[in-house]
């Protein structure tokens, strides 16, 4: 995984986070994606850290205060990574690629922090966080569906309703946490470039010709 920092967003200001900040957020972050947030106790993270408890508690107060800046670091990073990725003038298709491949590709590069972004995306109780990262969220599927709009004023997609189309698309990007093993034979941008084939290629076998 990639170094938390590029990606991370600490409230207020506290300047770059200190090397054992990144350690406790890095341990933490992996903590929470194979146990869980509610398996995981502050104990657990500073044992991992090799840190007593009250070195922990100098740097965060509690739990929270841990996963927010991964959660909110990630839904932001992923959609500003995916926007600068994409070509301007290319074809809906290549930039639908673009997205695919790029999400993918990002999901690889910060694995553990992407899982927990997922699998807690609703739980902050702090409700203006709450609503920044939704503003992110709905930022990022408003891009998917320009792309997608984009390709029927064109003729280069039919598609009848382009949110179910949107969510077909997310869905098979977001689903990946879930099976994707990083020592298969495939990286994950090849997966999603595969999965970006199928949706603009279909599935029907294509009529064989008479002879």
């Amino acid at each position: 995984m990639k170094n938390l920092a590029d990606i991370l967003e600490l409230d207020g200001p506290t300047g770059p986070p200190t090397e054992r900040m990144l350690q406790i957020l890095t341990e933490a972050c992996r903590l929470f994606a194979i146990r869980g947030f509610d398996g995981v106790s502050v104990r657990d993270i500073a044992q991992e850290c090799g840190i007593s408890k009250a070195t922990l508690y100098h740097h965060f107060p509690d739990k929270d205060a841990i996963l927010r800046p991964l959660v909110m670091g990630i839904t932001r990073s992923l959609h500003l990574r995916v926007l600068g990725a994409i070509p301007a003038e290319a074809e809906p298709a290549e930039k639908l690629r673009a997205f695919m491949t790029e999400s993918a590709r990002f999901f690889e590069e910060y694995r553990w922090a992407f899982i927990v972004s997922s699998t807690v995306f609703w739980t902050d109780p702090q409700a203006r966080q709450r609503r920044q990262r939704i503003g992110w969220r709905d930022r990022h599927e408003a891009l998917l569906r320009g792309i997608l709009e984009e390709g029927v004023r064109s003729g280069a997609f039919r598609i009848d309703d382009i949110g179910m189309a949107g969510r077909l698309v997310l869905g098979a990007l977001n689903w990946m946490p879930k099976w994707y093993d990083p020592k298969g034979p495939q990286v994950a941008s090849a997966i999603a470039e595969q999965f970006c084939e199928m949706l603009v290629k279909g599935l029907e076998a294509v009529p064989k010709t008479l002879p």
